[in-house]
């Protein structure tokens, strides 16, 4: 095991402890993530992935079968939730049905949790308006 995680198993399944910046980094479609529960952690079975995403200014989207929570950190900005701008700060939470299309505007540090996660073939982007 390296030092980026520590899993264990107890009687209900694996425990994951992960601490940012011990995490995969990269540049996304909404910003900067740092990938804390992702794809490299689908053999432990996680009920979701979480990334601490740096928003600058994501495009247009959408996810078929995949609810997001947005959880705003740091900063503040917009939503847009199907055409609707919705003004967001530190303390906000967001939540996305799949179906909703949506990006942000502005400079704000999110928690994005998916349920159950956010494959690469459930992202469809939209043209920018």
């Amino acid at each position: 095991m390296d030092s980026t995680s520590a899993v264990t198993t107890a009687t209900t399944g694996p425990l994951l402890i992960r601490h940012e910046g011990h995490t995969p980094r990269e540049r996304s479609t909404c910003g900067w993530r740092d990938r804390l529960i992702s794809r490299e952690d689908a053999s432990l079975s996680p009920a979701a992935w979480a990334h601490a995403v740096d928003i600058d200014g994501a495009k247009l989207h959408y996810h078929k079968r995949s609810t997001e929570l947005y959880y705003v950190l740091e900063g503040s900005g917009s939503v847009l939730l199907d055409g609707v701008e919705q003004e967001v700060h530190a303390g906000s939470l967001v939540h996305i049905p799949p179906g909703v299309v949506h990006g942000a505007r502005g400079r704000m540090r999110v928690l994005v949790v998916g349920i159950p996660d956010i494959a690469e073939d459930d992202y469809f982007e939209m043209e920018q308006v």
